[in-house]
């Protein structure tokens, strides 16, 4: 089992000769994808979807039917490797994934929702929990969640409560690309502060960094 996160909002999760990555977006790293077994992709924001990374690979991409709407319209080839997934489906991209939520959550009541999907990925006994943009926390208890803790339709106190709605032990930040250090060092400090305790652990690892468990 390994987990790596990257640029942003991807995650690269390795388990049993599977290589799965979510994410990979516009400040992704190019080589994010490589090895990749499949590709999860949670919506259609530059941040969360590149269609250059997808070029790079002739993995299957797991997405929503408005992503593969625009990635058609990038590229027929990749679309034509997108397999749709829809609220609530439990699907197989070498792991088993379960697709979590809607829409994205709100940055303005002028601006329109998008579609999102959250991913739930079993590694064995252990399961890990992306949301994508959205804070719809997961239908059954995850051992990993991988926190979105800055985003122009966020706040920190419904950053700290969806953590502790979701109740994992152990919180990872994501979604994190557009803060610089004097930022990540104010919003990580308040992280901690409002989420350890003995049951709980939120931590943030610099992009490229394998999470240990």
């Amino acid at each position: 089992m390994r987990i790596t996160k990257l640029g942003h909002a991807c995650v690269r999760v390795e388990h049993d000769g599977h290589v799965l990555v979510v994410d990979p977006g516009a400040f992704t790293e190019r080589d994010a994808v490589d090895g990749a077994t499949a590709v999860l992709v949670t919506h259609e924001h530059l941040d969360h979807l590149d269609v250059a990374h997808l070029r790079t690979t002739d993995a299957p991409v797991h997405t929503v039917a408005a992503v593969r709407d625009r990635i058609a319209e990038a590229d027929e080839d990749v679309a034509a490797r997108v397999h749709v997934v829809s609220p609530g489906e439990r699907f197989d991209a070498g792991l088993p994934v379960t697709a979590v939520g809607e829409l994205h959550a709100v940055i303005h009541e002028d601006l329109p929702r998008v579609s999102n999907s959250g991913y739930v990925i079993e590694l064995g006994d252990r399961r890990v929990y992306h949301p994508g943009d959205a804070l719809t926390p997961p239908p059954e208890p995850v051992d990993l969640l991988l926190l979105p803790i800055h985003a122009p339709w966020s706040r920190l106190a419904e950053v700290v409560a969806f953590a502790r709605e979701v109740g994992a032990p152990r919180s990872v930040a994501v979604h994190d690309g557009l803060l610089n250090d004097t930022g990540l060092s104010v919003v990580g400090r308040n992280l901690s502060l409002l989420l350890d305790s003995d049951e709980r652990h939120y931590e943030r690892v610099v992009p490229g960094t394998d999470l240990s468990w």
